[in-house]
């Protein structure tokens, strides 16, 4: 199913809705298409082209600041689904400093691993267990929550109005 990027009066992204969510706000004039898909839907009298990235016509005050939620999904999104001690497929979340020895469950201290690197290292720290990290676990980028939302990345024309690359 097509999605739609939307963002507020001041260009900041605030949710992916579906494509008929998007052409609704585009149709009762909450909104104006700023990029288009290539398709279009029809009505009786009407063809419009479906939206890609829409922005709402008057400011929508956003009282919190969204976060990435630590989760499985998440972490193995942030990781490419590899093994951060190997490189092979992830299939399950380490704490790189276990909780037995105090760490905590964050972003920084949580890693997707393969099941032979996860029970090579047990319940020791890397060092411990002779192990390297091969990138060093950091909490998500500002709009990360939207990659956890599709589950996939997204559409190209997206980038400009993410901020990925900051």
């Amino acid at each position: 199913m097509a999605r739609a990027l939307v963002l507020n009066a001041s260009y900041e992204p605030l949710s992916v809705v579906s494509y008929r969510r998007a052409v609704v706000l585009v149709l009762r004039e909450k909104a104006d298409v700023l990029e288009e898909t290539g398709s279009a839907v029809h009505s009786e009298r009407r063809t419009m082209a479906v939206p890609s990235i829409i922005r709402l016509r008057s400011y929508v005050k956003v009282p919190y600041a969204r976060r990435v939620p630590l989760n499985r999904r998440a972490v193995f999104l942030r990781d490419e689904g590899l093994c951060q001690y190997c490189d092979r497929a992830a299939e399950n979340i380490d704490h790189v400093v276990p909780k037995s020895q105090g760490g905590e469950h964050l972003w920084e201290n949580v890693v997707a691993a393969c099941r032979r690197c996860n029970t090579r290292k047990g319940g020791r720290t890397p060092h411990q267990a002779g192990m390297r990290l091969r990138r060093e676990p950091r909490a998500p980028r500002r709009h990360s929550w939207i990659l956890v939302a599709l589950g996939s990345a997204p559409d190209p024309r997206w980038e400009p109005y993410l901020e990925l690359a900051s």
